[in-house]
């Protein structure tokens, strides 16, 4: 099995495809295709925030149907499944991008990304285990002892991380930082938390490295196990990122 898994896009297309064409992919067919028979993997969070949200969607819904990729949903993908349900969400956190898009659009291409949309995320599992379980794919990470579960407990952990029940000042949720203490033999890869570098911590990759906020759209390809970047074009938040330091035994991220 031979992966390229990429962090958390958030409508970040140009970036996506920059990528994809740096790991080697030729978008001859309209889709990121490797003639060495590679596959891409998705953390979740495709959309919102960014300005390319729906374009996100559309290939990654052909790669899906192509069966040339692995998805798992984020909770911005959570969300957005529950917009398209007719569920009431508050259209905040960079959800209004989205809201943005579809708006410009006519009934029957609005019907059409909700029914792609929905297909997706209904027929992908809460994380990938592959491999023969050597590799999971997580969109905020799993603790060991939740792999094989798919509970309400596990749903939370995977979607927001482990969560602690307080609240930012932005009204995003407190997470404790799980992968110092993860000591699994599986390779977790994940996103989530925008951290400046991609980040290693006991056999645990987090590889979103804040496209969206300025930073890098980042893979890891598996089982090479190598990190390919590619720079964003959106303006840099320094706030949104946290450090890389396995040193520093940092439990909670704010």
């Amino acid at each position: 099995m031979k992966l390229d898994i990429i962090g958390d896009i958030h409508g970040c297309y140009d970036e996506f495809k920059e990528l994809t064409v740096k790991l080697g992919y030729q978008w001859d067919t309209g889709i990121p295709i490797h003639t060495a028979g590679r596959k891409l993997g998705f953390v979740g969070d495709l959309t919102d925030r960014g300005p390319r949200s729906l374009k996100v969607i559309d290939t990654v819904w052909k790669l899906f149907k192509e069966d040339a990729a692995y998805y798992v949903p984020g909770n911005h993908c959570n969300k957005l499944y529950r917009y398209f349900l007719g569920n009431n969400v508050k259209i905040l956190h960079g959800m209004e991008t989205t809201v943005e898009e579809l708006g410009k659009l006519p009934e029957t291409e609005i019907e059409r990304y909700k029914e792609m949309f929905i297909e997706l995320y209904e027929s992908s599992p809460l994380y990938q285990r592959l491999d023969s379980g050597k590799l999971i794919i997580a969109h905020a990470g799993i603790k060991e002892e939740f792999i094989g579960k798919q509970d309400k407990r596990v749903k939370t952990f995977v979607l927001y991380g482990d969560i602690t029940g307080e609240t930012n000042d932005d009204g995003t949720p407190v997470r404790r930082d799980w992968a110092f203490d993860y000591k699994g033999e599986a390779f977790i890869v994940y996103g989530h938390t925008p951290f400046s570098e991609v980040r290693e911590i006991n056999r645990t990759y987090n590889i979103d490295t804040g496209a969206v906020f300025g930073g890098n759209l980042s893979a890891l390809s598996y089982p090479e196990m190598t990190i390919e970047s590619v720079k964003s074009s959106m303006p840099y938040i320094a706030e949104k990122f946290r450090d890389v330091n396995p040193d520093r035994k940092q439990r909670t991220l704010k």
